[in-house]
C-alpha cells in the first residue's frame, strides 16, 4: 500500500556553484559541487545532470550527464561538473541518488535560469568560499 512506503528526506546534502580561475578558458568558470554537510557517508552516489529553457523564444535543452561516486565522506565537497557559460541561460537540473546505511536517497536539485551569478552568492559551508547554493 501508498501509506507503507516511507520516502526519506535528504538533509544536509547540497549544491553548490563556485566560480574558480580555468587555465583553459583563461577567465573564471563556474564549477558544480555536492556538498555532505552531513555526519554520514554517502555511498554509491550518483549524479545525473541536463539543461533546459527557452533562449530567444526557442526551446533548448543538452544531453544528460551522468556522473558517479563510490563514496562521499561525512563533511566532504566532490566536484561534479563545469557549467558552461551558455548553459548558464537555462535551467540546470541534477537529480542526485545515494544510500546512506542501506537507505536509498534521492532529490532533484535546480539552478534557475539566470541565477548562477555574483549576485545570488553565499559563503558556501565546509568550502568556505563564495558560490550559489541550492538546498
Amino acid at each position: 500500500m501508498k501509506k507503507d512506503i516511507t520516502i526519506p528526506t535528504v538533509e544536509n546534502v547540497f549544491l553548490a556553484a563556485v566560480q574558480e580561475w580555468s587555465d583553459d578558458f583563461m577567465e573564471k568558470v563556474w564549477y558544480v559541487h555536492l556538498v555532505n554537510d552531513s555526519d554520514f557517508d554517502l555511498d554509491s552516489v550518483m549524479v545525473v545532470s541536463k539543461a533546459f529553457g527557452t533562449i530567444e523564444d526557442e526551446m533548448k535543452k543538452t544531453s544528460l550527464l551522468r556522473h558517479a561516486f563510490v563514496k562521499v565522506p561525512a563533511v566532504s565537497v566532490v566536484k561534479i561538473e563545469l557549467l558552461e557559460k551558455n548553459v548558464l541561460l537555462l535551467n540546470n537540473e541534477f537529480m542526485v541518488t545515494f544510500f546512506i546505511d542501506n537507505t536509498l536517497y534521492d532529490r532533484k536539485y535546480i539552478f534557475r535560469a539566470n541565477t548562477v551569478t555574483p549576485d545570488y552568492v553565499e559563503e558556501v559551508p565546509i568550502l568556505f568560499v563564495d558560490g550559489v547554493v541550492v538546498r
